[in-house]
């Protein structure tokens, strides 16, 4: 046999051919870069409209007089409220910076005392004077904040909040803590394990309770979920509320922070910044990453809203930057680890994070349900960066439910990300029925879901209903998936940092000691805005006085005065130019992340780190798969109910919380469910959701084989039928599916047998 060799020529040729196609490409995205931008920049040129002139000209005198008085008056009272914010800033850090938690707590369990010391602790939230008592039996919450730059509390930072809903149900509560400054050499492994730690304490403390439910906001959702791929058998429902999973996802136009690592030649800046403070990085400039984002809200707007309404809106802004003015340190290795493998190299969604001891952290190793929460109008933590992880992690749908999986996520389509955790409106929507569908997750088939809120009715309640969702609607919220670009600022995130530690770090920290860190902290602009008002200024010191005569003369001008109109036209200026400025930013930042960082990736610079495309499925011939189905024929009554309560949800393509609250009260309180324990009753749901999904047409022929007497078959459909509620607001294809079932088990249309279902489980449930 002779083997030949293709000429030099041709292999040339096909280079070429790969070469432009990838330019071509990138011709493409910047491109489509510039038309969005440009479809961005289009509204803020629109100027606003003026106001009309008075007409009569001793009215505008007058006018002008009251006016007058009254922005002076609001003058005085805004400087006060300055001043009162930074002495409230200095007792913050004379105190350690506690947590601004509105419910007192105790002490647990002190990180600093393990024998991996780490500067997180776990305290538990006191039950308020006049709640309801707490049940032993329910489910305990653990809240894990985000050591974002800020300190612990947002989740519990007014009654209306994550805290107060668990409470008001008789939820046990608790809450990782975390104090000012990390402990030495402690690393996220070392915080990771001192939360492992505390889980077991919790169910030490809780033994007749299922496994605690776990929340984690915002930075603290990626380490909730390295617990849970970590320590599987510790976490109950996981909840990530604005949790950045997946860094490299989102939208061209909309999200500019995911550039900003790259702009920034990779992390070799955050560890410049941690040299400089003398090994300890100032959280400091991660909050001030996070106000640029928007500096017409910071730089003015929230200021002048003080201003304006200074007579209603000082307790809320004084409540507020207590906890915005909190700064928290990081050590070196800490900042290093995150940003190398979350914000730059996106490691985590591609299960590349070590682990320790040669073990990575993998999220397929997550068991429990998982319940996400984004926003469209979140722009630090967009829907792509809250969602991709899900399409990154598994093949599709279907392998979450072969697995076992349940995942639900639900959107908002315009709070902050702020007002995820800070909103009372959104504590008492989105995370009550999300602590409400909680009691009933176990009862949930495996698979992956969309929690739809919407009113019922006239009578102000909310109907919750779970509807499944395929990896097509994830891909579609999470914006550009596959990008060339972020793969190459890893790799020249990676050459730079090489060279700053080889060439620049020593040199830095030779330099750098605790004074001249202690200084630069104390003159970060973020302190320095709120010091300079305070009682330490001595030019301040009139304002307590001049603020009290002002209160007791207070007259403030009508809403309709002509002068406080064009001031209000005047701050809409200004806020508009603000935005002007951050359009333009936000679009050459993009554009010249695509020019960089894009070319670099046609000339193949990330080629070796780009994901693989994922294996060709193999679902049916998975062992979980081949066991279930070769169990398909056993389990009698128990789950042919079960089996028959899947196939009429994926027939409806989800389920109302009203039915889960009936399928819950069945599959816990009736027998042979009541017998059970809670795992295996999930393993019974798990096996027969894969059964119901590969073998659809086999699980309905052999349901006669589960359930052999005409008694247990018509015992079995009325169970069912009692769960489902009315035939007529099933919908077509679940009233097709129930009566194939009824067909299958020859059971006649209207037949009806009186099941054990217990009396007052309506009660619990929102009406169908």
């Amino acid at each position: 046999m002779t083997v030949v060799t293709p000429p030099p020529g041709r292999e040339l040729l096909a280079r070429g051919a790969e070469t432009m196609s990838r330019v071509i490409d990138q011709a493409r995205t910047l491109a489509d870069v510039a038309s969005r931008q440009a479809a961005t920049l289009a509204p803020a040129a629109l100027p606003p409209s003026l106001p009309p002139l008075p007409a009569n000209p001793a009215t505008l005198l007058q006018d002008a007089a009251e006016y007058a008085v009254d922005a002076a008056q609001r003058g005085i009272l805004y400087l006060d409220a300055l001043r009162q914010a930074g002495n409230t800033f200095y007792e913050h850090e004379a105190e350690g910076c506690p947590p601004v938690l509105f419910f007192p707590w105790d002490m647990v369990v002190d990180g600093r005392t393990l024998p991996r010391p780490c500067n997180y602790a776990l305290v538990r939230i006191r039950q308020p004077e006049g709640a309801a008592p707490l049940d032993p039996k329910l489910r305990p919450f653990v809240i894990i904040d985000p050591r974002a730059g800020h300190g612990a509390g947002i989740g519990g930072f007014k009654s209306d909040s994550q805290v107060g809903v668990a409470l008001r149900r008789g939820h046990p509560v608790y809450f990782v803590i975390f104090f000012r400054d990390p402990e030495p050499g402690q690393t996220i492994l070392d915080i990771t394990h001192a939360e492992g730690i505390f889980l077991r304490e919790v169910a030490k403390l809780h033994p007749e309770a299922p496994k605690p439910v776990v929340i984690g906001n915002c930075q603290g959702g990626w380490a909730v979920m390295m617990l849970g791929a970590s320590q599987p058998d510790l976490t109950g429902a996981i909840v990530l509320n604005g949790a950045p999973l997946s860094y490299w996802a989102g939208e061209r136009g909309r999200n500019p922070m995911r550039y900003l690592g790259g702009l920034a030649g990779g992390s070799w800046p955050a560890t410049l910044l941690a040299d400089l403070g003398n090994g300890k990085f100032d959280g400091a400039n991660l909050v001030l990453n996070f106000e640029s984002l928007s500096p017409a809200n910071t730089w003015f707007k929230k200021y002048y809203n003080l201003y304006a309404n200074v007579d209603r809106e000082t307790p809320r802004f004084l409540e507020f930057e207590r906890w915005w003015g909190g700064y928290f340190l990081m050590n070196r290795d800490e900042i290093r680890w995150i940003v190398e493998n979350l914000f730059i190299g996106d490691k985590f969604a591609r299960g590349a994070i070590s682990a320790g001891g040669g073990a990575t952290f993998n999220m397929r190793a997550v068991r429990s349900p998982v319940v996400v929460f984004a926003s469209a109008g979140d722009n630090i933590t967009p829907p792509g960066q809250a969602l991709r992880w899900i399409a990154d992690v598994y093949r599709d749908e279907q392998e979450i439910k072969t697995l076992g999986q349940t995942i639900v996520y639900l959107m908002h389509e315009d709070i902050g990300h702020l007002g995820i955790f800070v909103s009372g409106a959104i504590a008492l929507k989105e995370h009550t029925e999300i602590a409400e569908t909680l009691q009933l997750i176990d009862s949930v088939a495996p698979g992956l879901y969309e929690m739809l809120i919407t009113t019922e009715g006239g009578n102000g309640g909310w109907q919750v209903e779970l509807k499944e969702r395929t990896m097509a609607d994830i891909r579609a919220r999470s914006g550009e998936a596959k990008n060339e670009a972020f793969p190459a600022v890893a790799r020249i995130s990676a050459l730079n940092q090489s060279i700053y530690d080889l060439f620049v770090s020593p040199v830095v920290r030779q330099f750098a000691t605790e004074r001249t860190a202690e200084m630069r902290r104390q003159l970060h602009p973020m302190r320095l805005r709120r010091t300079v008002f305070s009682d330490r200024n001595p030019l301040m010191a009139a304002v307590p006085a001049l603020a009290e005569q002002a209160r007791a003369k207070r007259a403030p001008a009508p809403v309709t005065n002509p002068f406080r109109l064009w001031e209000n036209l005047w701050a809409e200026s200004v806020e508009r130019s603000f935005d002007l400025y951050r359009d333009v930013r936000d679009g050459w930042t993009e554009y010249a992340f695509h020019a960089v960082y894009g070319a670099l990736g046609t000339m193949g610079v990330a080629e070796a780190e780009m994901p693989e495309a994922p294996p060709p499925a193999t679902e049916a011939a998975a062992p979980e798969v081949r066991e279930a189905l070769a169990r398909m024929a056993e389990g009698g009554y128990a789950a042919a109910v079960i089996r028959m309560m899947v196939l009429l949800a994926r027939a409806r393509g989800g389920v109302r919380r009203s039915r889960l609250v009936r399928s819950n009260a069945l599959l816990t309180t009736e027998s042979p469910f009541a017998e059970m324990t809670a795992t295996e009753r999930q393993s019974m749901i798990r096996q027969q959701t894969v059964i119901a999904s590969m073998a659809p047409a086999e699980a309905i022929s052999s349901l006669p084989m589960l359930l052999p007497t005409p008694e247990e078959r018509a015992r079995a459909l009325a169970a069912v039928e009692a769960v489902a509620g009315p035939e007529a607001e099933l919908g077509e294809a679940a009233q097709a599916m129930l009566a194939q079932l009824r067909t299958e088990l020859a059971i006649p249309a209207g037949t009806r047998v009186e099941v054990g279902v217990p009396v007052g489980f309506e009660a619990a449930a929102i009406p169908d």
